[in-house]
């Protein structure tokens, strides 16, 4: 990869998604494009009954990254900028995929698929896996009030499901790159050394 202008970090509720992507875009003075999360109307009914929230859960999510996408687009991707994501859009049917059921599935995937067809899909993906002992103590360190009803059930599946998901990506994207990291044994956070090695995997990937 000669060039890296999309650059996005992903992974399961908890993995330090944002903390990283906010570590990279200092470090190469990329503006940072975050996702929005604590304001989604929807987030506290949604983890105390899934059932009847996830439709609306998950357009608000989807609505919202469209349109943040859309703006990157214009401000920076189009004008041949570097630029860097804490989500992949991808990441809305990983969520939907197990949260709806039936025809609202169906239904979702369609204006998906819509909204995304043109989109651009990052280049360059840092993927941070972790397990779910990993998960639960960074989830319970950050203190959200509304993740205190995420079951332990809910997170294993997704750990499940993003491998799934970046395994897809791998062979429906061949042009982008994957670089995953071990949550468990990587700590970006509290070790420097940890940090600097993802951080020189980057700056390679981007030259």
């Amino acid at each position: 990869m000669k060039h890296a202008p999309f650059i996005a970090v992903e992974g399961p509720i908890g993995a330090g998604k944002t903390t990283l992507a906010t570590m990279l875009a200092a470090e190469f003075e990329l503006p940072l494009i975050k996702e929005i999360v604590e304001e989604n109307p929807f987030l506290d009914k949604f983890y105390q009954n899934m059932d009847d929230w996830s439709f609306q859960l998950e357009m608000f999510f989807l609505c919202n990254r469209y349109k943040q996408l859309e703006d990157t687009v214009k401000e920076y991707i189009s004008q041949g900028r570097a630029v860097i994501s804490d989500y992949h859009i991808y990441k809305n049917l990983i969520f939907a995929e197990r949260t709806l059921k039936g025809t609202l599935r169906e239904k979702y995937r369609q204006i998906y698929q819509v909204l995304t067809g043109d989109l651009p899909k990052p280049n360059l993906i840092v993927y941070i896996r972790a397990d779910l002992e990993t998960l639960l103590a960074r989830i319970a360190k950050r203190g959200r009030p509304f993740e205190d009803d995420i079951s332990p059930a809910y997170l294993q599946q997704l750990i499940e499901d993003y491998d799934q998901a970046m395994a897809s990506l791998a062979q429906s994207e061949p042009s982008t790159v994957i670089v995953t990291i071990d949550g468990k044994q990587v700590d970006f956070v509290e070790n420097p050394k940890d940090y600097a090695a993802i951080a020189a995997k980057v700056k390679e990937l981007m030259q």
